[in-house]
């Protein structure tokens, strides 16, 4: 995959980089909400019953997973959106960030 140019660099007529920038995010953004609706549905309503044969603290993994393990899972996700799409702004050349991680 090529690397972008950057913002200063980016031509006003071709508006390809936008619609591979999109695509990429577009991408992120259903893989993370498909492991998220995995968790949360799966795990905490579809999968209970054969997950709670499984404890854990003496809780078990099913019950675990409705209450808790969604919601860490949630949070888990909403850090890997941030990095990744910090990484895919650099690749573009529309970081809101200088070199040293300021923002600008």
């Amino acid at each position: 995959m090529t690397r972008a140019p950057s913002e200063s660099q980016h031509d006003p007529h071709d508006e390809q980089w936008r619609r591979d920038y999109w695509r990429s995010n577009l991408r992120l953004m259903v893989v993370l909400l498909a492991i998220w609706a995995f968790v949360s549905l799966g795990c905490g309503v579809l999968l209970a019953d054969q997950l709670n044969a499984v404890s854990i603290a003496g809780y078990p993994l099913g019950f675990w997973f409705a209450q808790q393990g969604s919601i860490y899972t949630f949070l888990l996700l909403i850090l890997v959106y941030a990095v990744r799409m910090d990484r895919l702004d650099r690749k573009f050349g529309v970081s809101e960030r200088d070199e040293q991680g300021a923002a600008r």
